[in-house]
């Protein structure tokens, strides 16, 4: 099944995510609270609370795609997605970037078809940004004052402009830098780094450590849109869908 209305679909995804963010501000400016999940990351009621949002609005939506999403899982709730098309939900990317309030942190939505995500937003509450693509246009990026399609660069001749995790840069990821011509480097939180590969703010986002689909498929598919890719370190395209939801490392590229 393949889903054709994606135009009408993004924009009420856009909706969506900024109803969440709205939920997730009305936390930030508040005392958080940080409680530990299984796999010792940390969650607050911010993240359930917006969870909650996206999944009773997506329901609405398409109510027969599965939703895959962070806390759920988190929760042991897990629905079948076999082969049909599916949503990835991280209703609070960058938790560690929200309890710091630092403000890089995202709301992420991504449709998932034949393992791709071809639809996908990433929002940013703190800076009422959003970065979209329905998957059958260019990719945008959406402030209050205007809207306007992105796409990568090309590198320049002395070097790449590299970004990478503000809060999860590990010596593999040090190492692999070593490997080619760093002109610059910035770090950043969440899918945002995704996002200023797409808009030509950087060149590559290396990411040697683990994450999940959820993580990346919003960021992913504005990449794509915006001419970027995202491929493992053998050169093959990262997909979505797999056991247990587990990324492998991966390399996120504009222009080459």
């Amino acid at each position: 099944m393949i889903i054709t209305n994606k135009e009408q679909l993004v924009y009420e995804v856009k909706r969506l995510s900024v109803i969440a963010g709205k939920v997730i501000l009305g936390y930030y400016d508040n005392d958080i609270t940080v409680e530990q999940k299984k796999d010792k990351s940390p969650v607050t009621l911010a993240d359930i609370a917006a969870e909650k949002v996206i999944l009773d609005g997506l329901k609405k939506l398409t109510p027969d795609i599965p939703m895959i999403a962070e806390e759920s899982v988190a929760s042991g709730k897990i629905p079948s997605i076999g082969n049909q098309p599916f949503w990835l939900i991280d209703p609070l990317d960058g938790t560690r970037e929200f309890i710091s309030r630092n403000g890089e942190f995202t709301v992420n939505i991504a449709l998932i078809e034949e393992g791709r995500p071809t639809l996908g937003v990433v929002h940013i509450p703190a800076k009422e940004l959003s970065f979209y693509t329905s998957g059958l246009s260019k990719a945008h990026c959406r402030s209050a004052e205007k809207d306007e399609i992105i796409e990568v660069r090309t590198p320049g001749i002395d070097g790449y402009v590299v970004v990478a995790s503000r809060s999860h840069r590990d010596p593999r990821t040090d190492e692999w830098l070593k490997s080619i011509n760093v002109k610059s480097f910035t770090a950043a939180g969440s899918s945002l780094k995704f996002c200023l590969v797409a808009m030509g703010a950087a060149d590559l986002y290396p990411r040697l450590g683990r994450t999940m689909e959820w993580d990346t498929a919003a960021g992913h598919a504005v990449l794509a849109s915006a001419g970027g890719s995202v491929r493992t370190l053998d050169g093959k395209d990262l997909h979505y869908g797999k056991p247990g939801f587990e990324n492998p490392y991966f390399i996120a590229r504009g222009k080459y």
